[in-house]
């Protein structure tokens, strides 16, 4: 893989990673990232990298209390008591396509498996929404970073970026759209304008990469092809 193309693969990466940070639980660390511009300068970078249209640096929060009352009212709480915007991708009745909750959630897990992941237990992460943002936006991370791996030895980076295309297509893409389809609806609940430029950024800004990737490994297969079931062996699926 030429180094250019494997800067893209890191900077892809590097999106992905920040994104899940930025939208998961706000921290004190993600407050004072947001405040200095350290977010947006390196989601900017990794955007020049792949050529795409600058980030711009939006206003933060005023403090972490501030950032927290946004982000609860707005990924949290909502009317009788369910989230304005869920994060999760089974609270969106559309992109269960049919199936059962859990049924599309072991399906989503399959792709974890696959790769040796496990939930999360405890505090270490989300451990009963496979089908949670965050979570995702964490494994298409991973997956760049062994995609990243196998091009450094010169071995076969196909499997990791067949794994990103399916994924995306599948199960990222649909949930960032209509996340950002459900805030557009919601007025304004107080979200951090840079979290509330992610949310509408993502979604065209993952479909490019999907299609960068279908051009480096072919298309998507199309959903009846290919479609893998809970009981799918994960180990068959990219290999």
């Amino acid at each position: 893989m030429p180094p250019r193309r494997v800067d893209a693969v890191i900077a892809r990466g590097t999106v992905f990673r920040l994104a899940a940070a930025m939208l998961d639980y706000p921290l004190a660390e993600t407050q004072q990232a947001l405040e200095q511009g350290r977010l947006s300068q390196a989601l900017n970078a990794a955007m020049q990298t792949l050529g795409e249209a600058p980030w711009p640096e939006l206003p933060a929060s005023s403090d972490l209390c501030a950032l927290e009352v946004g982000y609860m009212a707005t990924f949290a709480h909502g009317r009788r008591g369910k989230p304005r915007v869920p994060l999760v991708a089974s609270a969106y009745e559309p992109l269960l396509a049919g199936e059962t909750p859990g049924s599309f959630m072991l399906n989503v897990q399959a792709f974890y498996r696959h790769f040796g992941l496990k939930a999360a237990t405890d505090d270490e992460g989300h451990i009963d929404e496979p089908d949670h943002l965050v979570t995702m936006l964490e494994f298409c991370a991973l997956l760049c970073h062994l995609e990243e791996q196998a091009a450094s030895k010169q071995r076969d980076a196909s499997p990791y970026q067949r794994a990103q295309r399916d994924f995306m297509a599948r199960y990222l893409i649909p949930l960032l759209s209509a996340l950002r389809a459900r805030l557009a609806g919601e007025g304004d609940p107080g979200l951090d304008a840079g979290l509330a430029y992610l949310v509408q950024r993502l979604p065209d800004w993952a479909s490019g990469q999907r299609h960068r990737l279908e051009n480096q490994v072919g298309p998507c297969p199309a959903p009846g092809a290919s479609r893998h079931t809970a009981s799918t062996e994960p180990q068959k699926l990219w290999d």
